[in-house]
């Protein structure tokens, strides 16, 4: 391969992107989703969306901004931009503290306190190619909690692609480096090397794209009792954090708790939530009216 064939080669020649073309595009793409950790490198910028130019026939980056910020297909550019900035890494699983928690003390309370309404509904947001989602379904199942009960487990993402890939609902040994084999070996489905989540925990789950920034969209998902949103708010603005930490704060029931990444926390973004003090784990709860 001859050098500079490689989009992705540092060493290609592409177009440089000044400091006040970086500018422009940090504010755009804050405005759209904000996003802003890891946005002030301008080498990165570059390396990312150097292709785009090449490919939209353009000769700068302001032009691209222009692309984006006027043109009738920016849109779409911006939802493509978004995706080759961001990563999802993510595993079944995941922070497996946090989710011991959430089985052993969450669950049987909501349990407990819902009794008589017999619905639950988990929100899983940010949950990047769905093995969150898989994740939660199954401790539903295996609680034996709620075995007549109506249960959702929603995933949502701002990436159409990998929204796509977690309602497949097909994984790579990589996904399953914290699963027991038991767990592997009861809900999955081995076929040419893929792993197939069951039918009956799929059937409980659904996927949707979502950008987290549009807050008007999540009457859609309904009342929440539970809100998984782990490290998603720690790449935001203060100002993107505090408006979707408000809006997750309306959309879960009383009582209801949102459980963050384990290096996040609301602190200078709302007083509003009760922090809980669990056994293993500290979350937040909207408090009971």
């Amino acid at each position: 391969m001859s050098r500079g064939s490689d989009p992705f080669d540092p060493l290609a020649p592409r177009v440089q992107m000044t400091e006040e073309e970086a500018r422009l595009v940090q504010e755009i793409i804050h405005e759209y989703c904000g996003l802003s950790h890891g946005l002030d490198s301008t080498f990165f910028l570059e390396r990312r969306l150097g292709p785009r130019l090449d490919a939209l026939g353009l000769s700068s980056y302001r032009e691209y901004y222009h692309y984006l910020r006027y043109d009738p297909n920016g849109g779409r550019e911006l939802e493509d931009l978004v995706e080759r900035i961001t990563t999802h890494e993510t595993y079944l699983f995941r922070e497996d503290y946090q989710l011991e928690a959430f089985r052993e003390e969450i669950l049987p309370e909501l349990a407990r306190k819902l009794a008589r309404r017999k619905r639950l509904l988990v929100w899983s947001a940010g949950c990047s190619t769905g093995e969150e989602v898989y994740t939660i379904a199954i401790l539903l199942r295996e609680s034996r909690l709620f075995d007549d009960w109506l249960l959702r487990v929603v995933g949502s993402d701002i990436s159409r692609q990998v929204v796509a890939q977690a309602r497949r609902g097909t994984y790579g040994l990589s996904s399953f480096r914290t699963t027991t084999n038991h767990f592997q070996s009861k809900y999955f489905r081995e076929q040419e090397g893929k792993f197939h989540v069951r039918d009956d925990i799929r059937a409980m789950c659904s996927f949707g794209q979502l950008n987290l920034l549009s807050t008007e969209r999540f009457d859609v998902l309904g009342r929440c009792d539970v809100i998984f949103c782990r490290n998603v708010l720690m790449y935001l603005s203060n100002d993107a954090r505090h408006r979707i930490v408000e809006a997750f704060y309306d959309t879960l029931n009383p009582g209801g708790y949102l459980l963050l990444g384990h290096s996040e926390s609301l602190l200078n973004v709302t007083t509003r939530f009760d922090l809980v003090h669990l056994s293993r784990d500290l979350v937040y709860r909207r408090p009971s009216e």
